[in-house]
């Protein structure tokens, strides 16, 4: 099954990691999301594209270019289970913040190496 972002690369564009939401969200209020698997987490050679929603969509996509950086924020519960939020800033003040994420650590190593 095809995802809506592997349907929607640009030119030259491949898609570098993929995250998911953590399992925790199976207890929350969005356990229909995870279920569904809804939520899509990429980062390709050329941006940070987030889809988030089963009937209604949110679309985030930030070209690494306008990336200042990738912040990660791990309660206690968080490193042990291997989940957390990250935040993306961009040039502008943009602030986008995703939370419950399967691995965290590892998407902001991704940035970083992609942009060094």
């Amino acid at each position: 099954m095809a995802t809506y972002i592997s349907k929607n690369l640009i030119s030259g564009e491949e898609i570098v990691l993929t995250a998911k939401n953590h399992w925790l969200n199976f207890f929350s209020k969005d356990w229909l999301a995870y279920c569904l698997s809804s939520n899509e987490y990429v980062i390709t050679n050329k941006r940070i594209v987030v889809k988030e929603g089963i009937i209604s969509r949110r679309i985030v996509e930030i070209n690494l270019s306008k990336i200042e950086s990738v912040t990660v924020n791990q309660g206690v519960f968080g490193r042990l289970l291997g989940c957390g939020s990250f935040t993306i800033i961009g040039s502008g003040g943009t602030r986008e913040t995703f939370r419950n994420i399967d691995n965290p650590v590892k998407i902001k190593r991704a940035f970083q190496e992609l942009v060094s």
